[in-house]
């Protein structure tokens, strides 16, 4: 069932994909699970709209018969889709941890039963794949710092797109450190607390949020982006 607080502008295009996928996928079908931002009820105009279809077969013809209900929903809620066999769950948890993490945190079952409730991901996987997301931020930061330094809102941009990955990280990192689960925005801003990195976290929070240039300038939203990215890293590492 699609939450109320979903707004309107995102409701109906979401409902009208879920609708599609019932149709097209038919017995094949097992769930359509919005997670992220808009399951927590927190979407920003440019958020992307995410959402789980875990089918029992992905026949070819039905992805291919989708497709024009999927481009609509891209198009009008930037809705991105992950069409997963329900086989598959086990393997791509923790070889996708941090994703996963985040999904079992924040995930609202529009369709069918729940693929996530009660599914655990190992330390050794969550540990493996967070220094993987965050050495992957450091390196994209990097090459993105040096191919757009002259351009101050690709710069702005690339740190806006950076919270999504450091949130999910910062919530696996503080539940191997401690074993508490904490909401993927909350737990960077304990981290940012914790590391004396505020400032940065205010900058690239404001990036993501006004879509601009955030009042810190871009290269100084940047580099705390990557600031954030490498405390984190070395964090994680000493937990190894």
């Amino acid at each position: 069932m699609i939450s109320p607080e979903l707004p309107e502008a995102v409701h109906g295009p979401l409902a009208a994909f879920t609708s599609a996928a019932r149709r097209v996928f038919a017995d094949d079908l097992l769930s359509v699970v919005l997670f992220g931002s808009a399951a927590e009820g927190r979407l920003r105009q440019t958020s992307d709209v995410n959402v789980v279809v875990v089918l029992r077969v992905a026949d070819p013809t039905r992805l291919e018969e989708i497709g024009e209900a999927y481009r609509l929903a891209h198009a009008a809620i930037r809705l991105s889709a992950m069409f997963i066999l329900e086989s598959e769950i086990a393997v791509a948890k923790d070889a996708f941890a941090v994703k996963f993490a985040d999904i079992v945190a924040r995930h609202q079952v529009l369709y069918g039963s729940d693929p996530f409730a009660g599914l655990t991901i190992s330390r050794e996987a969550a540990m493996h794949r967070l220094l993987q997301v965050l050495v992957n931020l450091q390196l994209r930061l990097r090459e993105r710092f040096a191919l757009s330094s002259t351009f101050e809102e690709q710069l702005a941009l690339a740190a806006a797109d950076a919270v999504g990955p450091l949130r999910a990280a910062a919530a696996v990192l503080l539940w191997l450190e401690s074993g508490e689960h904490v909401a993927p925005r909350e737990a960077l801003r304990r981290i940012a607390d914790q590391t004396g990195v505020d400032a940065a976290l205010a900058a690239i929070t404001e990036a993501r949020e006004s879509g601009g240039v955030p009042t810190a300038g871009a290269t100084a939203t940047l580099v705390g982006a990557l600031e954030l990215a490498t405390l984190m890293a070395a964090r994680a590492e000493r937990l190894r």
